[in-house]
């Protein structure tokens, strides 16, 4: 495969020899200070997804959604205003419809969060889907795969030690054993159900989901399992976008002179999560003879929900500027599922008894050194 990749400019129209030594170290101290600028703020919009993202499935905790069908759709139609909005404060930058193939990867995925958190938890289900979404972004930015340009760091030898201890976190909370509520409130019946049924068929059993009447073993697999391959979509929704941002420069590529400035894109992907997850939701209601499970008290928690994650993309995507892909996929995944996991410890007591406890410390420590060595790679 050519690389489309264009090369630094360097040497440019000065003689060697011609920049004295003090023009020299000034030059170097203004690159470095430069370097250093852009690592803060790309640091700082790093700290703010992470809080974000780990937080965005927060309102919904103790919100019964049933399947999650209906919650997917309004949280993915919260995505897609919001980002209408940063694409105006954006002056509507173009829109390349290829972008919009990451947000079909993503909304696929995100059609599992209600069954992976009913599972496993939010704490354990965020953390998982996290380690496999950070394997598969961090991998494809680092090596190049599915034709985008491969990105360099200073330190790969850091970047490597650094991904690997973010996913060997994800293993270890394997071992954490999780007390998930099913239900967590008194609303389990839908608002849109057949009334034509007998009075004696509202009740509790009703509105029961799948992953609520399997045993606890297979629960917990198939948890696992769905957080496995969501995490994966999640970490291949963002190859599009440096698909196009790597063909940029090539000449004979229908993205050749394209944006190479992330947040050009947030709109495109967020147009594919929506139209994506209406297209799932038709499905789902014509599944179900036209009597979809709403759940009412689910729709400000996610549209809250959704306008959290999108927010948290924008900053996610203007780190990237500030950094790369290589150095914020790791940091990202990696720092959200921790919050994710205070979240389900700490206040929801997803996590209970002393040995839990101490993986969960062993795991906090691991994916913290590895976050760290990653940005340290940078420098």
């Amino acid at each position: 495969m050519v690389s489309c990749q264009s090369s630094e400019y360097q040497g440019g129209c000065q003689d060697e020899g011609s920049v004295s030594a003090p023009e020299l170290e000034a030059f170097n101290f203004n690159f470095n200070s430069t370097n250093m600028t852009h690592f803060t703020y790309g640091i700082a919009a790093n700290v703010v997804a992470v809080l974000l993202y780990g937080s965005n499935f927060v309102p919904i905790k103790r919100i019964e959604t049933g399947d999650g069908m209906f919650f997917q759709w309004v949280n993915c139609a919260a995505i897609w205003v919001v980002s209408m909005v940063g694409d105006l404060m954006l002056q509507s930058p173009k829109f390349y419809p290829f972008a919009m193939l990451g947000g079909v990867i993503w909304a696929t995925g995100s059609v599992a969060v209600v069954p992976i958190v009913k599972a496993i938890g939010l704490g354990l289900g965020i953390l998982i889907w996290g380690s496999s979404s950070l394997l598969m972004g961090w991998a494809s930015s680092r090596f190049g795969w599915f034709g985008i340009a491969a990105q360099d760091v200073s330190r790969p030898i850091l970047n490597y030690c650094g991904a690997g201890l973010c996913l060997l976190s994800g293993l270890i909370f394997f071992f954490v054993k999780t007390d998930v509520e099913l239900h967590p409130n008194q609303e389990s019946i839908p608002l849109l159900i057949d009334r034509r049924a007998s009075s004696g068929s509202y009740g509790p059993s009703s509105s029961e989901f799948w992953i609520d009447v399997i045993g606890p073993k297979t629960r917990r697999f198939i948890g696992c399992l769905l957080a496995v391959v969501s995490g994966l979509l999640y970490g291949s929704s963002f190859t599009p976008i440096l698909y196009i941002k790597s063909h940029s420069s090539c000449h004979d590529s229908v993205f050749h002179g394209a944006s190479v400035y992330d947040l050009d894109y947030v709109y495109a992907q967020c147009s594919g999560i929506f139209v994506a997850s209406t297209v799932y939701f038709a499905i789902y209601c014509a599944v179900m003879n036209n009597r979809p499970r709403i759940y009412s008290r689910a729709i400000l928690p996610g549209l809250l929900s959704g306008s959290m994650w999108t927010l948290a993309t924008y900053c996610w995507f203007l780190a990237n500027n500030y950094l790369s892909a290589v150095i914020t996929f790791p940091i990202v995944t990696a720092g959200y599922g921790l919050v994710a996991a205070m979240w389900g410890s700490l206040v929801f007591k997803e996590v209970k008894g002393l040995v839990n406890c101490l993986i969960f410390l062993l795991a906090s420590f691991v994916v913290l050194t590895g976050s760290l060595l990653t940005a340290i790679s940078k420098l």
